[in-house]
């Protein structure tokens, strides 16, 4: 079992379109570029966050992606989910096929794990980990144009008092 980088990548695509969204629409070039991810995997990705109702595009000059909802309502389970990420610590595949058409003496221990994972994945939202990455960099919250990032922002600074 493990996070693949069709997660991670689209995990960490989306905390770079939440940390710089301040400036409007955030382009997929500039996550590409900022993060080191493929153009093209990141069109893939973003289709399926798009899907998901994660995030909305923007056509146009000057477009690009925002968030769909405020940062405190997208968990990073939500993020995984919807990029197909399945995380599985069962050798089955969770189909109680694991030896021989029967289940193995350790697919419950394995199950509850996968229970353990996505529980924690969804306690914890994208607005913690704008947080986390202001935090750890000293940045301030970026600059906001529109009431709804204004919205968002207040919502988060009342979080953290």
């Amino acid at each position: 079992m493990r996070l693949t980088t069709k997660g991670r990548f689209a995990v960490t695509a989306m905390l770079d379109l939440a940390l710089n969204r301040g400036d409007g629409p955030v382009t997929l070039a500039a996550i590409s570029e900022r993060q080191k991810i493929s153009l093209s995997y990141l069109e893939q990705l973003f289709g399926k966050l798009r899907r998901f109702g994660l995030v909305e595009s923007v056509r146009g000059p000057g477009g690009g992606y925002c968030l769909a909802r405020p940062c405190e309502q997208i968990t990073i389970a939500d993020v995984v989910r919807a990029v197909d990420e399945m995380l599985d610590a069962t050798q089955c595949g969770g189909m109680q096929n694991c030896r021989k058409e029967q289940r193995c003496m350790t697919h419950e221990l394995w199950v509850t794990l996968n229970d353990k994972i996505y529980e924690f994945l969804s306690s914890v939202t994208l607005a913690d980990e704008v947080e986390r990455q202001l935090q750890q960099t000293g940045a301030a919250l970026p600059v906001l144009r529109n009431a709804r990032q204004i919205s968002e922002a207040q919502s988060l600074s009342a979080m953290t008092l």
